[in-house]
């Protein structure tokens, strides 16, 4: 029977049919494949597969036949699959011990209501009224009567030696009248004293002071070798209360520049990491950490009005402070002396340089282009001269003079190539240290 002689009622049902079987084949088709395919991507994403060298070493000595099948002293592959869950438990468990609260105490007046006669003794209203009024009329003021101990601010900071060293944010320390205090997941609690305040980054280098035993602490990664995306963990002491709160995220940016506000006072804070981990008050100063436990930024910030927008300084500045801290007692930086414009094409066709690059040495309406006494004033340079390279490296818009300055040491002598009177020249400078502000 050809399609043209069926009918529409035959030609339906066999369409149907058709379907039927079909849906039939596929069914039993998918089920086969899943029943016999691998796990789940849903089961897979996050996990890690480490694998492990096992050497395989016979409790008695084996029998001639168990040597030739080669069991004795061979070495095995085995594979152990551990979750991104796993690795965050671990890693949490491991450096707890090492993050703590940072307290400080200040000796605040105790203050007391008393009633006092506003008229004094000698009124001359006591010749017109009665004692008895003037002795019912008392105003109330406010008496100190001594000072308390109280805790006025708290942070978080983490070991970072075996000794007792500390890193945290420099505005969880920056009052100096006030006396510091870390408090452990064990609830011990550390008198600590501040080595350093960083007088560039927020950083600030605390050790306890009486390290009457090994700490446990978490040791560096290295913060340029991150990657956005990567995932990372926060812990600190959120809105300082709960102590050592953890929440995980990933790296959403690099190199994010942020102006951080904190009472009366702003500081804008460059290179940071941007992590949608939880930052929230009180974290400041804790450690951002990568999957296997090391500390790869200082949690320092978040984003007000924004969900899950925190910044957090890279550990590579830090490992500076603590290696300075050790050798010489304090943070040091090096320091050149000069105030400067970058120049672009802009600045280049207004003031018909011959160049669109290098630092313009120009005085502001309180400071001179070259600070009296610096190294740069040692050198001989003066307002008006380009500085075009720092140590053989052009500075440029995306590469400040102030960025090059900090990656050398106090002490270092550098060549500067140097542009006056459209005319260039070779200057050889040593650096100083940075004043203390």
């Amino acid at each position: 029977m050809r399609m043209e002689q069926l009918s529409k009622t035959q030609l339906v049902l066999l369409v149907l049919l058709v379907s039927f079987m079909t849906s039939l084949v596929t069914g039993i088709v998918t089920v086969t494949l899943v029943a016999q395919g691998p796990v789940p991507i849903t089961d897979t994403v996050h996990r890690v597969v480490e694998k492990t060298i096992e050497k395989v070493v016979p409790a008695e000595p084996q029998s001639a036949t168990a040597a030739a099948a080669g069991s004795d002293g061979q070495e095995k592959e085995a594979v152990r699959v551990i979750t991104q869950e796993d690795l965050v438990v671990e890693t949490v468990s491991t450096v707890s011990p090492a993050v703590g609260s940072v307290i400080a105490t200040k000796d605040i007046p105790v203050l007391e209501r008393v009633y006092v006669d506003p008229f004094g003794e000698n009124s001359p209203l006591k010749e017109f009224f009665p004692p008895d009024i003037l002795r019912d009329f008392l105003v109330p003021q406010l008496r100190q009567n001594g000072t308390q101990k109280q805790e006025v601010s708290s942070g978080t900071g983490f070991f970072v030696s075996a000794d007792g060293l500390i890193l945290t944010n420099r505005h969880v320390v920056a009052d100096t009248k006030a006396t510091y205090t870390m408090i452990l997941n064990d609830e011990s609690r550390l008198d600590v004293d501040v080595l350093a305040r960083d007088p560039i980054y927020d950083i600030a280098v605390l050790k306890v002071r009486t390290a009457d035993r090994k700490f446990s602490f978490i040791s560096f990664g290295d913060s340029d070798s991150i990657k956005v995306g990567q995932n990372v963990i926060a812990i600190g002491n959120a809105l300082g209360e709960f102590r050592n709160t953890v929440s995980v995220g990933v790296v959403s940016g690099l190199q994010r520049t942020v102006v951080a506000s904190g009472g009366a006072s702003t500081e804008t804070l460059q290179g940071l990491i941007q992590t949608d981990a939880a930052i929230n008050p009180g974290n400041s100063g804790g450690p951002l950490l990568d999957l296997v436990g090391a500390a790869i930024g200082i949690n320092t910030a978040v984003a007000e009005g924004a969900q899950n927008v925190g910044f957090a300084l890279p550990i590579n500045l830090a490992k500076k402070a603590v290696e300075d801290v050790r050798t010489v007692g304090r943070i040091q930086y090096p320091f050149l002396g000069v105030r400067y414009i970058v120049l672009n094409d802009r600045i280049k066709e207004e003031r018909k340089f011959l160049v669109n690059y290098g630092a313009l040495l120009v005085r502001s309406e309180t400071d001179p282009a070259v600070l009296p006494n610096s190294p740069a004033a040692k050198a001989g340079l003066t307002e008006g001269d380009i500085i075009l390279e720092f140590a053989g490296e052009r500075v440029t818009e995306k590469r400040s003079l102030a960025e090059l300055i900090l990656e050398h040491e106090v002490g270092e002598t550098v060549r500067l190539n140097v542009m006056r009177d459209n005319k260039t020249l070779a200057v050889d400078v040593v650096l100083g240290e940075r004043p203390s502000q």
